[in-house]
């Protein structure tokens, strides 16, 4: 089992920035490949970033390239997600996923373990 915990949520005003944390415990962290997932109210979740397990691969859904950046320590456990230049479409829950091959993520296969999500709301 791996354990998610994500933090540094919040509310901020267009254009600003924030950093989402993502704290894994239990099996090896640094055998999962990392994504960052977002849903927005009444819109499917979508797929945002991804990281594989050594940090080598990363991926980016369109809308955010540019602006977000994913990374990992594995030594700490944390995977994260820095959001500048936000926008209100931003708005969403973020969650932070795990699945050994994270380019399986972006294809659409279910990630093996969730975390319980975090609020960012971008005001206009």
């Amino acid at each position: 089992q791996v354990q998610l915990v994500e933090s540094g949520g919040g509310l901020v005003q267009a254009g600003g920035s924030l950093r989402l944390s993502c704290a894994a415990s239990g099996r090896t962290f640094s055998a999962y490949g990392m994504g960052w997932f977002r849903q927005a109210p009444g819109k499917e979740r979508e797929f945002v970033a991804g990281i594989s397990w050594n940090g080598d691969s990363t991926y980016y859904r369109n809308s955010v390239k540019g602006r977000f950046t994913v990374s990992r320590d594995n030594g700490k456990n944390t995977v994260y997600l820095q959001m500048n230049s936000l926008k209100p479409e931003d708005t969403a829950v973020y969650y932070c996923a795990a699945r050994a091959d994270m380019w399986t993520m972006v294809r659409g296969r279910e990630p093996d373990y969730w975390g319980q999500g975090t609020q960012v709301t971008v005001s206009s």
